[in-house]
């Protein structure tokens, strides 16, 4: 499974050569491109021509719309032990359990959260 943050789903969507190159990987994958809710509110802008390329690219991916207790309470475990990152940034890494790969901008954050994580790998874009 691939989980995007909002700095992964902003660069996935900006249609650049090399963009267009990794989602064609990704693609390639045959793997669910999983966004949790929240993270759709880190990248959108309330302004519809903004907001028209990252919805577009959205539109290929799962948006899971559920955050479960459980998922919360592991996100929370995993900021507390990590000592960095976001609450959105701490569910990202949570649903990539175990064995997820998350997608992100925000690398030093999400590792931070990951090294905590059961098997969740990080790739930089």
């Amino acid at each position: 499974m691939i989980v995007l943050d909002s700095g992964g789903i902003s660069k996935l969507a900006d249609r650049s050569l090399d963009s267009l190159a990794l989602l064609k990987r990704l693609i390639a994958l045959n793997d669910v491109m999983l966004v949790p809710s929240p993270v759709v509110v880190e990248c959108l802008h309330g302004n519809s021509p903004k907001d028209a390329p990252v919805l577009r690219f959205l539109q290929k991916c799962v948006i899971e719309e559920v955050l479960r207790m459980s998922t919360a309470q592991r996100a929370a475990e995993l900021r507390r032990m990590s000592g960095h990152g976001s609450a959105v940034d701490a569910i990202v890494v949570a649903f990539a359990e175990p064995g997820g790969t998350v997608i992100t901008g925000d690398q030093v954050d999400i590792e931070n959260l990951a090294a905590h994580a059961s098997r969740v790998h990080v790739v930089a874009i």
